[in-house]
């Protein structure tokens, strides 16, 4: 039935310039932000506190403290979730032994990582991800309590939250919950799943990274419990020089897949969830800083950063103590449960959008120049019912104009000239889910499946 709608509005708005952030209303994605529990998440935290530390060269050997401790129970709770789902779940714990400038001796860097396979493209890959380590002023001190609760417990809760809601139902694409270690000794985490990825040559489409996402009270004590801000990149850092010479001459810089990926979850967040709105911001991650979605860029995937509107900065990278009044230290009572449970929800309504939808068109390229009209050009897809032609001002930071078009390869905006706007292309199933925006050229083009490493 929806394929004949999205057939009959193509009939009867052939040439209509419409104003619509996504394809029509989808109710799993309104059922899957309401299974997302506050009290659950707050277990998850209490847990993860309850280790003292989880510096990544702290205790690997002991069942109550340090790291390998609360590796050890994310991956039991990974396997809780999976029982209780029908066994949805495949845990794995991939791993690289690392001697760096913050880990001076060799040292094993795990990750835990959930992997819910897809029904019917499980080789599309959409991964959320939050670090499980933590650290206090000295990022070398491995014995001091390091309760680590908004960072990143918090983004470790909002992945096994997303686990535990989503893998209730089935998606075209595999989704992958993955509990990073190594973050705070130079993204070692980040790097370790990246690496795993290409590996297993997944074609990843999203990583969501999770980190510091529980906070709602600044510095000067103002609360803001309705924004989330999400960073991406605005050039892909894979780019080669002869791609960014045709960017500097052509455009998109504002257009990576990373970025489209950004305007993607703020218009889910506009249309699914309640007084609560993304903050789009056109930078990798905040001024100086870093998390493990840089190493997913660094590997050719489309990645963001999802990070509380207001930080706190006496609560992060703290030794526990007050001063002059000043409580210092990332403890428990930072994190607002209400507030994180929307940063979940936004995030499973991403993934299941995602996992539903098309891949993203690739192949996309332009034409018209000297002519009135605009032709983009495409490889069609077979799960793809229908296509949505895109249109902004250069100057305009979101998609704007669109136009559906039927399935098939080509599309041609009659009176819209080439020299004017940017373009893009998004792919629509027959069920009406839709895939994001994809920016002509290879400044835009999300990566395609690559064969796995040795075979």
């Amino acid at each position: 039935m929806r394929a004949l709608a999205l057939l009959a509005a193509l009939v009867l708005f052939p040439g209509q310039a419409l104003a619509q952030p996504l394809g029509g209303e989808h109710p799993l994605l309104r059922e899957v932000a309401a299974g997302v529990s506050a009290d659950q998440q707050r277990a998850t935290i209490q847990a993860l506190v309850g280790f003292g530390t989880r510096h990544t060269l702290s205790d690997t050997k002991s069942d109550r403290r340090g790291i390998g401790a609360a590796r050890r129970w994310g991956a039991s709770r990974f396997q809780a979730i999976s029982r209780d789902c029908g066994g949805k779940l495949s845990v794995v714990t991939p791993s690289h032994t690392v001697t760096a400038a913050r880990v001076p001796t060799p040292t094993e860097i795990v990750d835990v990582v959930a992997i819910q396979r897809g029904t019917t493209d499980p080789n599309r890959v959409i991964i959320i991800s939050g670090h499980l380590d933590s650290r206090v002023t000295d990022v070398m001190d491995v014995t001091s309590d390091a309760p680590g609760a908004n960072d990143d417990a918090s983004g470790v809760a909002a992945v096994i939250e997303a686990a535990r809601v989503l893998c209730r139902y089935d998606f075209k694409a595999t989704l992958v919950f993955a509990a990073l270690s190594g973050e705070e000794q130079s993204l070692l985490g980040g790097k370790v799943l990246a690496d795993y990825a290409k590996a297993q040559g997944w074609f990843v489409e999203a990583n969501l990274n999770n980190d510091i996402v529980g906070n709602t009270e600044g510095l000067n004590g103002a609360r803001d419990n309705t924004h989330v801000r999400v960073f991406s990149e605005g050039t892909r850092t894979v780019e080669t020089e002869a791609e960014a010479e045709r960017r500097r001459y052509n455009g998109g810089e504002l257009d990576s897949p990373s970025r489209n990926l950004a305007r993607y979850m703020d218009g889910l967040a506009d249309r699914y969830l309640t007084n609560f709105d993304v903050v789009l911001v056109y930078r990798t991650d905040r001024y100086g800083r870093g998390g493990d979605q840089v190493e997913m860029l660094r590997a050719g995937f489309p990645a963001i950063r999802v990070t509380e509107a207001t930080e706190n900065y006496t609560r992060q990278h703290q030794n526990l103590r007050t001063e002059n009044g000043v409580k210092y230290g990332d403890t428990i009572d930072g994190v607002d449960f209400a507030y994180l449970a929307q940063v979940t929800r936004l995030n499973v309504v991403t993934m299941a959008a995602l996992a539903n939808a098309p891949a993203p068109p690739h192949g996309v390229d332009l034409a018209g120049g000297v002519s009135p009209d605009t032709t983009l050009k495409w490889t069609p897809a077979p799960d793809a019912a229908a296509y949505r032609l895109w249109w902004r001002p250069t100057t305009d930071p979101q998609w704007r104009l669109n136009r559906l078009v039927p399935a098939g390869g080509e599309g041609v905006l009659k009176g819209v000239v080439i020299d004017d706007y940017f373009f893009g292309v998004s792919a629509i199933g027959a069920d009406g889910f839709e895939s994001p925006v994809v920016f002509p050229t290879a400044a835009g083009a999300f990566p395609r499946p690559a064969a796995p490493a040795g075979r």
